[in-house]
């Protein structure tokens, strides 16, 4: 009898849970629709902001360019606008790369030991809310008219998102997990690497969505304000806007903001890489 029972109920759990994984698995026209909701509306709208610049540009040539004259500054020197962009991402790479590593170092110490926390916190705030465009001249005295300051400029302005972030995403585990693991006894390192760490790393990469445009204003501020070496895109838009040259000042500015879009999209697809288990605003495959 039991036997019978079980034959009978299992067609029906089985055909249950097949209309369960339909509903679940999204339809082809969901997809489409979802990707025509993705783009579309972005394409529309610099396509009508396209519009609107060659309308300014052709009744008022003396207050930005055409579009094409800014592409057509670009095409016929690229080596010059290349050398710069690449100065610009050493800037980026190297003063956003230390700004990620001891913003997230110093959070895991503040994490740790609330006494540093409170001995430095207030140092990190006054430095925060300090014009970072009042503190290059003054670095250029202290460091000189090389690279380090400009770097130095990048990692002010950078390592606070990752700072707060990483701080927020090591204190917000689970309270219950974190007993059960001093209860058998844990070291520190352990709670660390097997909950704090992984718990930590949505906060972090949100910081670093924050951090990486961060990084790149900060390169670009140092290279407006603290003199010494006329290269990097920055420079390169600061002499052309005191030239009155509209076409290389725009193509600057446009470099710049194709190196943020492209920095941000490499964070985008590392992070679904890395976090595969938190890609909660995911899109349907």
């Amino acid at each position: 009898m039991t036997v019978e029972l079980e034959q009978t109920r299992r067609p029906r759990a089985e055909k249950a849970a097949g209309k369960t994984l339909k509903s679940a698995v999204p339809k082809g026209s969901a997809r489409a629709r979802w990707r025509f909701g993705l783009w579309v509306p972005p394409l529309v709208t610099f396509a009508l902001l396209g519009i609107a610049w060659e309308y300014v540009a052709h009744s008022n040539p003396f207050v930005i360019p055409p579009l094409g004259n800014i592409v057509e500054s670009i095409t016929n020197d690229p080596s010059a606008y290349g050398n710069n962009l690449l100065v610009t991402l050493k800037e980026v790479a190297v003063g956003g790369g230390a700004a990620v590593v001891l913003g997230y170092l110093l959070a895991v110490l503040m994490c740790e030991f609330k006494i540093l926390e409170r001995a430095l916190m207030p140092v990190v705030m006054v430095i925060m809310v300090t014009p970072v465009i009042a503190i290059a001249p003054a670095l250029v005295v202290a460091f000189g008219f090389g690279m380090l300051p400009k770097y130095i400029v990048t990692i002010i302005v950078a390592i606070f998102p990752i700072l707060i972030n990483s701080l927020a995403g090591l204190r917000a585990v689970d309270p219950g997990t974190l007993d059960v693991l001093r209860v058998v006894d844990a070291s520190r390192w352990e709670i660390f690497w097997r909950l704090r760490f992984p718990g930590s790393m949505p906060f972090f990469f949100a910081g670093l969505r924050i951090a990486i445009p961060f990084a790149i204003i900060g390169a670009a501020v140092a290279e407006f304000v603290a003199a010494g070496e006329a290269a990097g895109l920055g420079a390169m838009v600061s002499i052309a806007a005191s030239q009155a040259n509209l076409e290389v000042t725009w193509a600057g500015i446009s470099m710049f903001c194709a190196l943020g879009l492209l920095l941000v999209a490499v964070l985008t697809l590392l992070r679904r890489r890395i976090l595969w288990w938190d890609n909660h605003g995911r899109a349907p495959k």
